[in-house]
């Protein structure tokens, strides 16, 4: 089998991130995904090239969110693009977009319109603030709906601090993945009802529940602030450089069953003796105190050093790495984080979509459809001969 939505196909009217990685997601776990663009492109193609000036060929995130896809290129502002589109729904399972509702709407693809074309649709659409409020045609982007509005960035920025930059698609991904449970949810309920549904994902809402443990704590009348190392609630899980200048984060979030095990891998039974460090309570109260003993501590010895005592003495801990470290990383090769993806001049060491499933296992299928790639492919599946698809050429129906 190619994947547990082998046999399942969606066709995703997506820009940027949100929904074409919802779609890839989908695309990796075996469904057939054919991809419309406008006759300008995803505009997500070219931005990364623009940025970093790099060949316009190359676009590595882009092809993370649009590998296995069928590429198409069609006009949605003439009658018979927007035609098109509604035949390629109307076989579809799936229907996948992050364009605005209203833009949606002006282009015979909303909701209502497609339901009654095929209601056995599963009609997916990811939103910067909700699909149906005063604001759901709002420009968002995730940096604006889900990193700023939703409360993630402030929640990370310790008073007096610059706000810090988020990385691209973060949120958008994590919209991605909800997306594609969403889908597959529905899908399941259609099975029982023979009904489609329309299922809706906001940026908004996903990084509300990602800080939903301090955001429900708001609900309920429970202060929330942002706090540095050396004000945590439990100040042994923490970050910590080590001697070489390498940081790490001690995991010891049970903190009176780990505290002696600490104190023991550092040599340190005289914080045990501490009064300030005496129970659960004095340390927190004492938070800063004792962070800066133990970066005394920590700076006399190396990571490496410091990693061997640690497994040891079974202090749970983990390096803080870069992406670059991560690439390079046999525990992260070993979860399978990484995939090898067919390329026309051989495979493509890329990022794994994150499920494996043992009965069903995924495979990718390649590379990111060109610009309109297989346009007339999808068309002659549709019935259209080459006379008709010159003619449409020539009328720019496809470019």
């Amino acid at each position: 089998m190619g994947g547990p939505l082998e046999g399942i196909t969606v066709v995703e009217m997506g820009f940027w991130v949100a929904g074409p990685s919802a779609a890839g997601i989908m695309a990796d776990w075996g469904a057939e995904v054919v991809k419309i663009e406008p006759p300008t492109g995803d505009p997500f193609r070219g931005l990364f090239a623009l940025l970093l000036g790099v060949p316009a060929t190359l676009n590595p995130p882009f092809d993370l969110d649009n590998r296995g896809k069928r590429g198409v290129a069609l006009n949605l502002e003439t009658d018979e693009g927007r035609r098109i589109a509604q035949q390629l729904i109307e076989g579809a399972d799936v229907f996948v977009s992050n364009v605005r509702p209203g833009a949606l709407q002006r282009c015979g693809l909303s909701y209502e319109e497609l339901r009654a074309l095929n209601p056995r649709l599963v009609y997916c659409h990811v939103s910067g603030y909700g699909a149906d409020g005063a604001d759901r045609d709002r420009a968002a982007y995730d940096v604006g709906a889900f990193w700023s509005r939703a409360g993630v960035a402030a929640s990370l920025t310790a008073a007096g601090h610059a706000i810090p930059q988020q990385r691209g698609g973060m949120g958008d991904h994590m919209a991605g993945q909800a997306a594609a449970g969403a889908v597959c949810a529905a899908l399941l309920a259609r099975a029982r009802t023979g009904e489609g549904q329309r299922v809706t994902i906001s940026l908004l809402r996903i990084g509300v529940y990602m800080m939903g443990w301090d955001t429900n704590m708001a609900l309920r009348g429970v202060p929330v602030e942002p706090y540095d190392r050396f004000h945590a609630l439990n100040p042994i899980i923490n970050s910590f450089p080590a001697g070489d200048g390498r940081w790490f984060w001690l995991l010891l979030l049970q903190a009176g069953r780990h505290w002696p095990d600490l104190c023991r891998a550092l040599g340190r039974d005289d914080l045990m003796e501490d009064p300030r460090f005496a129970d659960i309570p004095e340390r927190m109260q004492n938070a800063e105190a004792l962070v800066r003993e133990l970066d005394r501590t920590l700076a006399t010895r190396s990571l490496a050093e410091w990693a061997e005592i640690f497994d040891h003495e079974n202090v749970w801990w983990a390096p803080v790495q870069s992406v670059n470290e991560v690439v390079n990383d046999p525990v992260a090769h070993n979860a399978g984080a990484f995939v090898d993806v067919p390329g026309p001049d051989g495979p493509v060491r890329m990022v794994s979509t994150p499920a494996d499933f043992s009965g069903t296992p995924w495979a990718p299928r390649g590379l990111a459809p060109e610009f309109g790639q297989h346009t007339e492919e999808v068309l002659l599946e549709l019935g259209y001969d080459w006379e008709q698809i010159v003619a449409l050429k020539g009328r720019e129906v496809i470019p």
